[in-house]
């Protein structure tokens, strides 16, 4: 597991100081001139929890890179958009995504010979090279990098806010998850612009870096260099996670969510579930974490939960992605993977007949 830590920002070049404070000023009057011409009530209330959770929460705590996978039509639209979610936490495992997806749907999702030999070409690419941009039947596709922060203050990471998105109908049963809101997002950097607070957060991290000893010197050399090469910031989906005070730092614990129920009735699950089975815990400890789940699930939106001295908090979590001329950041030489590619699935043929030879139980 990852424990989240405070990261320094570089500081930018002194040449393009007066200018980038000249031009983020225009953007966030921008962005405030659209607010008051919405005169909506329920934006400007976003607004102030926005503005309230700086200054409770005024640092920011970097978890470290994730990866997904957008894709552009040039004929139709310059603009990119997500494909899969960016919550990979390697760049092979966002590559593995798109050579799944294009396989099914030379598998599923055509009758064309020539339409199915296009995509098993793009698949056998994948399955022999770590690439980060694909061109198949006229769509670019890119592995894309994203950075997850949040917000810290005295009392910790900041848990989700009173205006965040909750479920219309929050249940505790079943097997329905909410998905997240990538797939389909649009990433253009301004677009997405609801508020002077957004639009400030976006414009203040263009000069985020990696810095410090416990970064190595190819990471720390990547990350100032994105700084120059993918300026623009764009901010994705808020996202929703459990995290774990251990000692003077927080683990991650689970999967992003898109909604604080989500999150909550996930680590409701794992309290009386999950945990106990992997952690072996004795016939005490399962009592223990049941009866403090249930105490969290009776109180319907609560944020923490303890067992022990274990505290347990339902975490607010923002991405970033950086953006250059021509799109949005790929993965950086310094971005470690545990695996190469690999084939996946069996060998098929143009007109979608499988075929399980030893040919292929040997790959």
């Amino acid at each position: 597991m990852i424990t989240w830590a405070i990261r320094v920002g570089c500081p930018r070049p002194a040449r393009d100081n007066a200018y980038m404070a000249d031009d983020w000023k225009r953007q966030i009057h921008r962005a405030h001139d659209a607010l008051v011409r919405r005169d909506d009530p329920t934006a400007w209330v976003t607004e102030a929890d926005a503005m309230d959770a700086i200054g409770r929460y005024p640092h920011i705590t970097v978890r470290g890179p994730v990866f997904g996978i957008a894709v552009q039509d040039p004929e139709t639209d310059d603009h990119w958009q997500l494909l899969r979610s960016v919550t990979y936490p390697r760049p092979q495992m966002a590559r593995d995504g798109l050579h799944s997806q294009l396989w099914f749907r030379a598998k599923d999702d055509t009758d064309d010979p020539a339409v199915r030999r296009e995509l098993l070409a793009a698949v056998a690419v994948l399955e022999r090279e770590p690439v980060n941009d694909l061109e198949v039947l006229g769509l670019r596709y890119r592995v894309v990098r994203g950075d997850e922060f949040a917000r810290i203050g005295k009392d910790g990471l900041e848990p989700p806010r009173p205006t965040d998105r909750e479920p219309v109908d929050p249940s505790w049963e079943g097997h329905h998850r909410s998905p997240l809101a990538d797939p389909g997002y649009v990433l253009t950097p301004d677009q997405h612009d609801a508020s002077p607070a957004l639009a400030a957060l976006r414009l203040g991290l263009r000069d985020f870096c990696y810095s410090g000893g416990q970064f190595p010197a190819d990471i720390r050399a990547d990350s100032v260099r994105a700084i120059t090469s993918h300026p623009e910031i764009i901010l994705l989906p808020t996202g929703f996670c459990t995290v774990e005070r251990d000692g003077d730092g927080w683990q991650r614990q689970g999967s992003l969510q898109p909604t604080p129920h989500d999150s909550r009735r996930m680590l409701y699950d794992a309290m009386t579930g999950s945990w106990p089975l992997i952690y072996r815990f004795d016939e005490e400890e399962t009592a223990a974490y049941r009866r403090a789940a249930e105490e969290f699930r009776s109180a319907g939106r609560a944020n923490e939960v303890r067992v022990d001295d274990t505290l347990f908090r339902i975490c607010r979590v923002e991405r970033l992605m950086r953006s250059g001329p021509d799109g949005p950041e790929p993965p950086r030489p310094s971005d470690r993977d545990d695996q190469g590619p690999m084939k996946m699935h069996p060998t098929m043929d143009e007109h979608g007949t499988l075929h399980y030879d030893d040919e292929d139980d040997e790959d």
